[in-house]
């Protein structure tokens, strides 16, 4: 079983379960536990919260949040939306995930949703929010192996997990498949796929740790480089301002960074949209109205709920032919005849 597979393989085995009553819109609460990207980190946690805004302003529902500074916040911080203050808790992060289920396994009463994570097997009580992120992230690993001036482009994650892993396996297999197709030979460094090795972080805060590694990526001759790190990605997109577009390009992570970084969005090739906010918004709706399902939803190129952002100020720098392969790929990877997988 592929590494994608054992992350998504939840939507195989994942139970529906009906539970608990419809709430109206305006006694609904839904409330949001960050991990220590913080709300405004220009990424996940911020693109979950979109979701969460959107349906206060279409839905009329109530919202708030709890900002989490270390991981011992976690529990404390989702323990202190219990009580009925909140008709669902949504955590957001893989590394939210045991205090998730305790909290859930806890409290069989209370509706949950977590990003980025899955249970197996399913708990009746929390919706799971997984992303193939691999499939946008294919995408992007062609359109930088086509784009590159060097021939080496490259990639840094903030922690060894599977969610930020996922992005770095689609990137690596995007750019194998480009080589194939081409009889090319790009470069990708930062992770081996069998080896499950790599550059990383440590963490998802450092803007300095950002400039770092793409620094050291540039130092070896890469001029695109795919940060996935959350807001760590912000330094590695001013170190690219600093040095100019032609010497150095970003792919961002999760949100569409052209828009959520402005004063740096000229350095953006495109995003790997993570849509959260979307998933966010479905999950939110159907509890509002009765129709809560433990268990797992997954994002995909086929439901939009990954994609690739607009090139934006590099529109006009992507060949013609170049974007239109990439259109031909994003169809092969929905129909199934193009495996993200190796």
């Amino acid at each position: 079983m592929s590494h994608t597979m054992q992350y998504l393989k939840g939507v195989a085995i994942a139970a529906t379960f009906l539970i608990g009553s419809a709430v109206t819109a305006s006694a609904f609460t839904a409330c949001q536990v960050t991990d220590t990207g913080g709300i405004d980190d220009n990424s996940f946690n911020q693109t979950a919260w979109k979701g969460i805004q959107d349906a206060q302003e279409q839905l009329g529902i109530e919202s708030r949040f709890l900002e989490s500074q270390a991981e011992t916040d976690f529990m404390p911080n989702i323990n202190s939306l219990l009580g009925g203050q909140c008709d669902l808790i949504i955590t957001v992060g893989f590394l939210l995930g045991d205090a998730t289920q305790e909290a859930a396994q806890a409290n069989p009463d209370q509706y949950f949703s977590i990003v980025d994570f899955v249970y197996d097997p399913p708990i009746e009580n929390v919706a799971g929010q997984v992303f193939a992120t691999d499939e946008a992230a294919f995408l992007a690993g062609y359109l930088a192996a086509g784009m590159t001036k060097t021939g080496i482009i490259g990639t840094f994650g903030g922690i060894n997990i599977p969610p930020v892993t996922i992005f770095m396996d689609g990137f690596v297999r995007g750019a194998d498949y480009y080589n194939a197709q081409k009889d090319a030979s790009v470069t990708v460094l930062g992770w081996d796929v069998e080896g499950r090795e790599g550059l990383f972080t440590n963490n998802f805060e450092s803007l300095d740790d950002g400039r770092a590694f793409a620094q050291n990526l540039y130092d070896e001759g890469a001029d695109i480089v795919l940060p996935v790190a959350g807001p760590v990605g912000l330094g590695s997109a001013a170190l690219a301002d600093e040095l100019g577009i032609d010497a150095l390009k970003i792919i961002g992570v999760d949100a569409d960074l052209h828009l959520t970084d402005p004063e740096k969005g000229h350095v953006y090739l495109t995003s790997i949209l993570k849509r959260m906010d979307s998933t966010v918004f479905q999950v939110i709706e159907a509890t509002m109205n009765d129709m809560f399902e433990g268990g797992v939803i997954v994002g995909t190129l086929e439901n939009s709920g990954v994609d690739l952002a607009p090139f934006h100020d590099m529109e006009e720098l992507v060949p013609d032919d170049l974007k239109a392969e990439i259109k031909t790929i994003r169809q092969g990877i929905i129909d199934g005849s193009i495996s993200v997988s190796g």
